[in-house]
């Protein structure tokens, strides 16, 4: 069973709606109809009334019942609307002067104007309409009309008025179809184009949605696309790097353990089993990477932004690592400017202190004992960026052991990564910036204005 369309839909509600306006059409023009044939039979009988008060002493034919084919002339045709009216005349005293037509002679009262009698047997409703023939009343005129007959008039009037709305619905139904599904071809151009999307192709959809209903659409779709191979494009290009990352201490690892299970000098032996400690450090460095790298994903996906203070959370951070930077030998410190000023934005407080944690740990990692490592916040510019002096990235190297250098290598380039997986979800830039006077290295995370994405 195929399902439900948008063409389906409008045009259920499209006619829906037609049909009920069109029922209140004919429910209107038919009321109208029947109305306006009583007033016409009403205004029938009071022309003819008043036409029999201008003839003065005229009298009818005293046969009551007209022979159709001696008072109908033979070349003429009756009248669809032509009606069959009595007429009564009497004197002022009420005694009868003539009458004519079908309907039995009513009782004489002073009554005037409309009124619905009940006459012969068995008993017919008559429509009548009397009047006097002036003030001195020496003849009452009273005209009379079958109820039936007049309600057929009135039926076949409202018939006439009504009947267009009859055919008017289906020819209606069937052309607002074929212009409803006219009207929607665009969007199923569009549909069609949006199916035929490629993620690890992409294609921008074709620029041939001129609507300004449509431009929005497209221009989210593009870049949603765009968005997508390029996280599809950069998970592919860190799987690459943390396979190579893994290989090197990995394969190191399997080779030492085979070196040490024969025999061989305990200097070598010493060697090998600090390079089995090393590798050990740098494979677990890089794992650990991943699972941040991971739980950065997870928490975009499941948790909402929400205000935070960054220059609170700094506060934070700095205080958790103030014991680990002591034991190293660092300087770790922590300046804000303006001092004390709260730095809002809207994002993820535990992605911010995970940004924030990596580019410590890299500082005081892989800087030997003695340098400063510096967290510094401009809330007015919007930027946090930590600096150290511990030399040329290229050229330092960590205080925890002679193989501390690859263990940099690898964990500086994933921890980069969290960081800058973390910026792209708040709508920041992180880049390496020129270090300060004093300072031999700076990485900076810039967000945007407050009201933009990214900031509160």
């Amino acid at each position: 069973m195929a399902g439900r369309t948008l063409l389906r839909h409008l045009l259920a509600w499209s006619l829906g709606a037609l049909a009920l306006v069109w029922a209140s059409f004919v429910v209107v023009g038919f009321t109208t109809g029947l109305h306006e044939a009583d007033e016409l039979t009403d205004g029938h009988l009071a022309s003819v009334a008043a036409l029999q008060a201008a003839l003065g002493d005229s009298r009818f034919d005293p046969a009551r019942r007209p022979d159709p084919g001696r008072d109908v002339d033979a070349s003429l045709k009756s009248h669809d609307y032509q009606q069959s009216l009595s007429v009564v005349v009497w004197d002022g005293q009420g005694r009868l002067l003539t009458s004519t037509g079908d309907a039995p002679l009513p009782p004489f009262d002073a009554a005037t104007g409309f009124a619905d009698l009940q006459l012969g047997q068995p008993a017919a409703r008559w429509r009548s309409f009397s009047r006097w023939d002036g003030p001195e009343r020496q003849r009452k005129i009273t005209v009379m009309l079958s109820v039936q007959e007049r309600d057929d008039l009135a039926w076949d009037i409202a018939e006439q008025v009504a009947s267009p709305g009859l055919w008017l619905m289906p020819a209606i139904a069937v052309v607002l179809g074929l212009a409803t599904r006219r009207g929607l071809k665009p969007l199923h151009d569009l549909s069609r184009d949006v199916l035929a999307l490629d993620v690890h192709r992409p294609q921008p959809l074709p620029d041939r949605h001129p609507h300004e209903e449509f431009k929005g659409m497209v221009a989210a779709i593009n870049t949603l696309v765009g968005r997508q191979h390029a996280a599809l494009q950069r998970e592919r290009q860190l799987a690459s790097e943390l396979a190579h990352e893994l290989r090197t201490p990995l394969a190191s690892l399997a080779l030492h353990a085979r070196t040490l299970q024969g025999p061989i000098a305990e200097t070598d032996r010493r060697a090998s089993l600090q390079r089995l400690e090393d590798d050990a450090m740098r494979a677990g460095e890089v794992v650990q990477q991943l699972l941040s790298l991971a739980r950065a994903s997870r928490t975009e996906m499941d948790e909402a932004a929400q205000p935070c203070d960054l220059a609170a959370l700094a506060r934070e951070v700095v205080a958790d690592y103030a014991q680990r930077a002591h034991d190293s030998g660092h300087e770790l410190a922590l300046v804000e400017e303006p001092a004390g000023q709260a730095f809002m934005l809207a994002g993820h407080p535990l992605l911010l202190a995970l940004a924030l944690r990596n580019l410590i740990d890299n500082a005081l990692g892989h800087t030997p004992a003695g340098t400063l490592v510096e967290v510094q916040l401009q809330a007015g510019e919007r930027w946090l960026q930590v600096c150290d002096s511990g030399g040329p990235a290229g050229a330092r190297t960590a205080s925890t052991g002679p193989a501390a250098s690859s263990v940099y290598t690898a964990g500086l380039g994933l921890g980069h990564r969290v960081v800058d997986k973390v910026a792209a979800i708040h709508d920041a830039r992180f880049e390496q910036r020129p270090p300060p006077p004093g300072f031999a290295s700076c990485y900076r995370l810039s967000f945007g204005p407050e009201g933009t994405p990214g900031a509160a």
